[in-house]
This record gives structure tokens, sequence and C-alpha cells, in this order.
């Protein structure tokens, strides 16, 4: 998606961005990958997570609902959920992204443009 980081990555309280865009935009896979979590929790509400090449996860929160289940193909680019204002942690229309690179968190915004 596009649209205004409202929280920076931060390695000690944040190891996630956060980024304000219109309720119902479209969040399109930022690799391509297999999804291995699509569901709801009380504390995110809906959550897609893919797994990618080379020990790269992608995880997407607070989605609307999202688009695709657990053991779908994705490519890059291609639609998996909606932005959405789901979950106890949620107070506005955003996308919470968080990128894992062989089980580190890594600052989404050094390899992917939010801004639009």
């Amino acid at each position: 998606v596009k649209g205004i980081i409202s929280q920076p990555y931060s390695e000690i309280n944040h190891r996630a961005i956060d980024v304000v865009t219109s309720k119902n935009e479209v969040i399109k896979s930022c690799l391509s990958g297999t999804v291995i979590y699509s569901g709801y929790t009380n504390k995110d509400g809906y959550i897609i997570i893919i797994e990618h090449k080379d020990g790269i996860i992608s995880i997407y929160k607070h989605c609307e609902r999202v688009l695709k289940k657990s053991g779908d193909q994705v490519k890059i680019n291609d639609p998996i959920a909606i932005v959405g204002n789901t979950g106890e942690n949620s107070d506005g229309p955003h996308l919470h992204f968080e990128l894992w690179q062989n089980k580190k968190a890594v600052d989404p915004s050094k390899y992917i443009q939010f801004t639009q």
C-alpha cells in the first residue's frame, strides 16, 4: 500500500512500520511466496503471514479481511488483504507491516517505498 508512515520501525519497541491509508485499500504481497497463516486474533485483528525465499517472512496486521488462506501460493503484487481497523491494538485504518529475515526483524522501509 501507499500512504503515510505513522509509526516507523524501532528495534527496541516497534519492529514494524504502520502505514496510514484509506480503509478498503488493497494490500499486495511484497514478494512471491506461500501463505503460512491467515486468520484473526483479538489483539491484531485479521492477519496474513507469507513465507518467501531466503528466510524472509512478511506479516500484515489489522486487515479488514484477508483474501488468501493458509497454503495459497502468491506472486509479488498479488492482492492478499484489505486495509482495516481490526483488533484491540488498532486505532484507525492502517497496515501494520513486519518484515523478518532469518528470524530477525528488519526495517521494511529500507526495502520498500510506502509513501505516495
